[in-house]
């Protein structure tokens, strides 16, 4: 179980620059009130954003520093588990992200990506989605389970029963799988190739005794071809690299047009700064009858006449960056016609690169060849051919085995991905898990004087009946009815968190739940389970606080003053 203690925040959305903390482990119940804007909801986006790097409500990160002081947003979270104490610090503006384990900082040469994959998997053993559908309920944000799909829906149980291992390790089978087909795929491959060149070399063996002749004429012709091969390949090697060098007397005039280019923006520019010079004395003049330096009178006859030789000029100049706009043009024509001039020399290159590649492979051919000739001329076979033929025997063997290992695990693999499916494993824990939440929602739904039949089979898809056995759907429901199901289930995930010792935490915060959809009665009945908890410490944000200051331990009031949040009481 994680024990969260503390959690503090300064310049961040409303915060200013020194600390408002708040202490997540000294009362079982805690109001927080205060106006609209004044910061009670703060504490929701400081604890998912210390925790994931990401707020609780849809605003993006950076909005969540204070637009006053725009620096140094800091959120600090403290808790324990069994054996650590830990702490977390992020910040933005400067970016921060640092995790002590007893004191200690974890080294951070990971990334930061990492760094959180740690934090969450080795340290908090839950993650966001999870931490906002057991720990955090909003009015705003939040999106209830029976709002979720059904992929969704099944991620948020898979996390809460903790088989989210099993998604993982079927990850992992799948990649294993895939090395293992690659692996295959590689063997046969080269069973083929062992197989082709066994009876090559068995051909070979046999042709040699039988039909010397024949055998060294037909070498020989191969021979021949390839030559004559290779021989085509060097023209058209030669052709290409005659094109590349044609181009390249074509591109000379490249770097010049390019500074011509650069020589036209640059003029461009200066027609543009004069122009607009221009304009602003134009519009200083009209609207100016004396000068704002000396605080003379600005003589009529020199401003009409400074107006209209400005106005001359600007006409100059419009036609000027007009000619300047069309020689541009001309210039990046000339470019592009380099760029693909360019292009087309690359692409010669590759095509270069293909006939020096198979002229190298024909000339170690026919070396081939002629060794094997030599051999012919001798009048025996060589004895180095058999042992060639006995060795790509023994390979073949050695293959053979292989593959047959690899079909072997293949099928292994097979059964336990099989097991590893939502339908395997996790299907038969969530059936036996099941019967528990349904009974528990039941159980919690009664608690709130709203009796009905409610049912989660194994693909989370709910079935509702009245006591009178009629059929109902999430969406029949009104709000008040809706939140109450909604709080069911939290509840439900919070009892089932805790015996599977997942996302099991002290903390339980909700939000303005009491302000829209909850009646007074649904409002004392859900006090009354809230009663019910030991060990946790509930946060409950409302600006009922007429109704509900009474029915808490402990009250927080947020205020603010000046534009910055702080707490009052």
């Amino acid at each position: 179980m994680i024990t969260f203690t503390k959690v503090r925040w300064k310049n961040f959305l409303s915060t200013g620059n020194s600390f408002t903390e708040i202490e997540l482990d000294k009362n079982p119940s805690t109001l927080i009130i205060g106006e609209n804007g004044a910061g009670k909801s703060t504490i929701l986006d400081a604890l998912c954003f210390g925790l994931f790097n990401k707020p609780f409500r849809q605003i993006s990160k950076s909005q969540l520093l204070n637009s006053i002081n725009q620096r140094e947003a800091i959120v600090e979270i403290e808790f324990k588990t069994q054996k650590q104490e830990v702490k977390i610090i992020r910040g933005i503006k400067p970016n921060l992200f640092e995790i002590y384990v007893n004191g200690v900082m974890i080294n951070q040469n990971a990334n930061a990506k990492d760094y959180q994959k740690h934090l969450e998997q080795q340290i908090l053993k839950f993650n966001y989605r999870s931490f906002t559908q057991v720990v955090i309920l909003g009015s705003s944000t939040f999106v209830p389970f029976m709002q979720l799909n059904s992929k969704a829906r099944r991620e948020v149980v898979e996390d809460i029963l903790d088989i989210k291992i099993f998604s993982l390790m079927n990850l992992v089978l799948k990649t294993k799988v895939r090395e293992v087909n690659t692996n295959m795929t590689d063997a046969q491959h080269s069973q083929d190739l062992t197989e082709s060149k066994i009876e090559m070399q068995e051909r070979y063996i046999k042709d040699a005794n039988d039909n010397r002749e024949n055998l060294l004429t037909e070498k020989r012709n191969l021979i021949d071809n390839n030559e004559e091969e290779i021989w085509q390949n060097r023209k058209k090697e030669l052709a290409i690299k005659e094109q590349n060098e044609s181009i390249l007397d074509k591109m000379i005039g490249e770097d010049k047009a390019t500074e011509k280019r650069d020589k036209l923006k640059d003029y461009q520019f200066s027609l543009k700064d004069k122009h607009q010079r221009n304009e602003n004395m134009i519009s200083f003049l009209e609207k100016n009858d004396e000068c704002p330096t000396c605080e003379q009178q600005i003589d009529k006859e020199f401003k009409t006449r400074s107006i209209q030789v400005r106005e001359r000029d600007n006409v100059d100049l419009f036609e000027g960056l007009n000619k300047l706009s069309q020689e541009m043009d001309k210039v990046n024509d000339v470019l592009s016609q380099y760029r693909k001039l360019a292009k087309q020399m690359q692409t010669n290159e590759v095509e270069i690169g293909k006939y020096r590649s198979t002229i190298a492979q024909l000339g170690k051919f026919n070396a081939r060849l002629d060794s094997e000739i030599e051999q012919i001329l001798q009048n025996e076979i060589n004895k180095d051919d058999l042992k060639k033929l006995d060795k790509l025997k023994e390979k073949m063997y050695s293959l053979d085995s292989t593959s047959k290992k690899l079909k072997e695990e293949l099928f292994y693999y097979d059964v336990a991905r099989k097991m590893l499916q939502d339908t395997g494993i996790k299907t038969k824990i969530v059936k036996q898990y099941l019967p528990i939440m349904n009974k528990l929602v039941n159980t919690y739904l009664s608690s709130m004087d709203f009796f009905c039949n409610f049912n989660l089979d194994e693909n989370f898809n709910e079935t509702i009946k009245s006591r009178y056995r009629d059929d109902f759907s999430y969406a029949n429901f009104s709000e008040g009815e809706k939140m109450r199901i909604d709080l069911a289930l939290l509840f439900t995930w919070r009892a089932v968190a805790k015996m599977k010792n997942s996302t099991n935490t002290n903390l339980l915060i909700l939000d303005e739940i009491f302000d829209s959809s909850l009646d007074a009665s649904g409002t004392d009945d859900f006090l009354k389970i809230l009663n019910t908890f030991n060990n946790e410490n509930v946060f409950v944000i409302s600006h009922k606080q007429d109704m509900l200051f009474d029915k808490f331990r402990h009250t927080i009031k947020f205020e603010k003053n000046r534009n910055f949040s702080h707490v009052v009481a």
